[in-house]
């Protein structure tokens, strides 16, 4: 982090310090990382004492000090403990982020935000910008009001770009975080059916993402996929200037002659202002392609150079665990987790690489259930269970009864195909199935919302990591 001072930090959240008698609050810094996970504490450190629904923060207060940490943001003062005292540690931890970003007025900061595939642009766009200069990126998933905050406040003063993930549960999220790191540059992905329960529709999902683009400066950039008709909306309520990216004929930045490889790799042809060129990606599944495009269009709205930026796409491997991970075990067998989440358009997108990459060998996909999709779950469960049946997928199991609308759909469409079909009760008898049926060549596919617990179910099969081959 910047290094502050207790004063500083009591002057940017509006709190107070309170410190052991002789301790000169000025000459308290914060150096470094601050966090809210009293076991991730260290030399330097803030931690953030957050209330939660199962926990209170200020009961670990001195776990993080044992570790390190110089002092900690709370709502009352403890004794013996250097503080700065707020009324509301939420409050206080995104204006100290805010506080962070304006101390850096030349900061490139870049918002993603999707309904899918947030996570592993912000991966790839972090990948790109690293090759340019130092750059900030989430760790993880961190995505909301507590980690874009931790994520900014990893900023240091010699940090020249910060891509911050940007999730949404509700109209008015993504403006909040906007708030606390202001980006100049705007990427929508997608709008699709993630979290429909909670926003009640897919227009109400679009509002939401649009936030994005409506906190834009004039003078910054709005990177909007041309291939979604609800992002491409956006355009009409950002003052930015608008970079469309897609396959379609009329983007700024467009992908043509697109192809996978046996792995499900892509390889296609980049048409940019600033040139053509042939990107082939490290990355597997066709939806990435979309991804690299924003990336492209992001970077080089950053300044960086096309072709450096086509030659770090291509150099470009997974980050984050769970997402489209391959493992290819010593006995031939081929696993795909891409359970860390899991929504109707994610799971359509991972069924297509399935099929690519089980051309001529037998598939399984093996999947749970999806979650906050609302009074439309069991239908969109269907319809996905009917997609199964479409990408010729040999082995469906799906886990848990809670899916079970899966296998309705799959059964209902089973006349187009010989799917075969089976429900378990949970990822333990499903890791039985597996073990007891795979065979050499066979490639399986673990997909679905993250309480679900089948990436879980990938790794044990995958075994040690260190292990696999």
């Amino acid at each position: 982090m910047i290094p502050l001072s207790l004063t500083e930090i009591a002057a940017v959240t509006g709190g107070r310090v309170e410190t052991p008698s002789g301790v000169d609050p000025d000459l308290l810094v914060v150096d470094g990382p601050v966090v809210t996970d009293s076991r991730e504490a260290g030399p330097g450190s803030l931690y953030v004492a957050r209330v939660g629904e199962h926990a209170d923060g200020h009961d670990f207060v001195g776990g993080a000090v044992a570790l390190g940490a110089v002092a900690a943001l709370t709502t009352r003062a403890l004794e013996g403990v250097p503080c700065v005292v707020v009324a509301d540690t939420q409050d206080a931890f995104a204006a100290l982020a805010r506080a962070v970003v304006d101390r850096l007025p030349d900061l490139g900061v870049v918002g993603i935000t999707g309904s899918s595939g947030k996570t592993s642009t912000k991966d790839l766009l972090g990948a790109v910008l690293a090759t340019a200069g130092p750059t900030v990126a989430p760790v993880g998933s961190y995505n909301s009001e507590v980690g874009v905050p931790l994520t900014v406040c990893r900023v240091e003063p010699d940090t020249r770009y910060l891509v911050v993930e940007m999730g949404a549960r509700g109209i008015g999220h993504v403006a909040y975080l906007t708030r606390i790191a202001p980006p100049r540059v705007g990427v929508v992905l997608n709008v699709g059916t993630a979290h429909v329960g909670e926003f009640g529709s897919r227009e109400a999902i679009a509002t939401a993402k649009s936030e994005l683009v409506q906190a834009l400066p004039a003078d910054g950039v709005a990177v909007l996929n041309a291939d979604d008709d609800a992002v491409r909306a956006m355009a009409a309520v950002t003052r930015a200037r608008v970079v469309l990216v897609g396959e379609a004929e009329d983007a700024d930045v467009r992908a043509v002659d697109v192809v996978l490889d046996a792995g499900g790799r892509p390889t296609f042809t980049v048409v940019a202002p600033q040139g053509r060129r042939s990107v082939t990606l490290g990355l597997v599944g066709r939806h990435h392609v979309g991804n690299a495009l924003a990336v492209l269009a992001a970077a080089t709205e950053l300044g960086l150079p096309f072709e450096s930026v086509c030659t770090a796409l291509e150099s470009a491997k997974p980050a984050s665990r769970w997402r489209m991970e391959v493992t290819e075990r010593a006995d031939g067998v081929t696993l795909v987790n891409d359970a860390y989440n899991a929504n109707p358009d994610s799971m359509r997108a991972a069924l297509s690489a399935l099929e690519r990459m089980g051309e001529g060998r037998r598939t399984w996909a093996v999947l749970g259930t999806m979650l906050e999709l609302g009074d439309e779950s069991d239908a969109l469960h269907r319809e996905v269970g009917a997609e199964v049946i479409a990408h010729g997928v040999d082995e469906l199991v799906v886990v848990g009864e809670a899916a079970r609308p899966l296998a309705d759909g799959a059964s209902s469409g089973a006349e187009e195909g010989p799917t075969h079909v089976r429900v378990v009760p949970d990822a333990d008898a499903a890791e039985a199935l597996l073990r007891e049926e795979l065979r050499r060549g066979d490639v399986v596919l673990f997909k679905s919302s993250r309480d679900a617990g089948l990436r879980l179910l990938g790794d044990r099969l995958a075994g040690p990591r260190e292990e696999q081959a």
